[in-house]
Formats: structure tokens, sequence, C-alpha cells
């Protein structure tokens, strides 16, 4: 009844969090004591608390004037933080309309060290969220860091360019708008939507949205076991 408990505790924070990462949550909270991972799973199965398959939904102008850069990640392993970050945004519906969250990932460690939830696409937003990564890693050397995004006009535009050439940080982008090109960014979107959004009520406006968003990623960040990363927390 305890693990039971705990499990319904975990799935308030996390709803669509899976049987593995939790049984992992539960080992650390109990030690040697927590059953076996087959006799958990067995629990989930008998109470109905195992997920069912989630089928996910996708959405970048990349119509515009501005340069389009090479695709400069292929085949390519960060080895370490602040070697790769990845960019993109993802639509959330709420019941006043669709708004847009930014969101900025190592691809090393995964944590989403940049987001913000806005109400249009303009690249301000993105800019900002740019902006709050800069911000964790004020006195970090980051002239061997490579930016990677999709084609969209957000990230093409001078502003932004210009802010990634003033620290000397190299700029890749997907090629054709193939979103396997952006494995890892497509990744932290449909964890969010299908582990969280799609099981939750959808929010009434966007500061509620943003009140939970926030949630969402902090238990991303410091919480949820991750398997590329050996199940560790992306922090």
């Amino acid at each position: 009844m305890k693990v039971l408990s705990l499990v319904r505790d975990i799935r308030q924070q996390a709803p669509g969090i899976g049987a593995y990462k939790l049984f992992l949550i539960l080992r650390d909270v109990y030690g040697s004591r927590v059953m076996g991972r087959d006799c958990f799973y067995n629990l989930l199965h008998r109470r109905h608390l195992m997920l069912p398959p989630q089928k996910r939904r996708h959405t970048t102008n990349s119509n515009h004037r501005f340069r389009r850069y090479k695709n400069l990640i292929k085949g390519y392993k960060p080895t370490g933080i602040n070697m790769l970050w990845v960019a993109d945004i993802t639509y959330i519906d709420t019941d006043e309309g669709v708004c847009y969250l930014h969101l900025l990932t190592d691809a090393f460690s995964h944590e989403i060290i940049g987001w913000t939830l806005s109400e249009s696409l303009v690249a301000e937003n993105t800019l900002e969220t740019l902006e709050q990564a800069l911000s964790m890693f004020r006195k970090a050397d980051l002239s061997h860091l490579i930016h990677h995004s999709d084609r969209g006009v957000q990230y093409c535009c001078n502003r932004y360019v210009e802010r990634l050439e003033e620290l000397k940080v190299t700029i890749s982008m997907t090629e054709d708008g193939n979103p396997t090109d952006n494995a890892i960014a497509e990744r932290v979107n449909g964890i969010i939507k299908q582990e969280w959004l799609y099981r939750m009520k959808r929010p009434a406006n966007i500061r509620q949205a943003r009140t939970l968003i926030k949630q969402i990623i902090e238990f991303y960040n410091t919480k949820r076991p991750h398997r590329s990363n050996g199940m560790k927390t992306p922090a």
C-alpha cells in the first residue's frame, strides 16, 4: 500500500511517467526493501496503473530570406555539457487558444536549460530562451559549443544569429525539415506532451499553462530518470 500510495503521488506530478522510471524512483526511496521489478510491474497491472500507449501529435516556417546553415551534427555525440545545445518550438493548447513553448536543451545531459511560453512565435521569445540558458553558464567558455535547430525564421533571423556569433558559437541546422535531424529536441517535446500534457486537464489560459510547464520542467530536470543518461536525472 505504501508503494501504491507513492506511485499515485508521483503520478500526480508526472502523469505519464513509465513503470521502469517509477521503479527506479521507488528504489531510491526504499533501497533494498523495495520489491523486484517484475513484482512491481505485476502490481501496477493488477491495479490498472500501467500506462496505455499514446498517440503523438506533431508542429516551422522555413520559407524566409535569411541564411540557412548546414547540419554539422550528423554522427556527432557530445562528451560533456555545453558542447551541443538543441532548440525547438512546440505548441501548447489552452482553453483560450494556442501558445508556444520555446525550448533549449543540452544534448549531453538532456537538461532543459532555457524555456519561454509565449502567445506568439516572434523571435524575441526564442532569444529570451537563449539568454536564460546563457545566464546559467555566465563564466563558461562556449567557443566550442554547437547550437542546433530547425530552419525556422526565429533561429535564422539576424538578432538570433548575431547573438550566437557574438559568443563564437557554431551554428548548425536541420536539412529539408527532417525531424530526425533534431531528434533530441523532438524527444523532449514528446516527453512533455505524452507524459504530462496529453494526460492532464487542458490549462485554462497561458498563465495557468506557464505555471504547469514550470512544474513539469522542474520534475523533468531533477526527478525523472533518463535512459540516455544511464537512468540518471538530467540535472
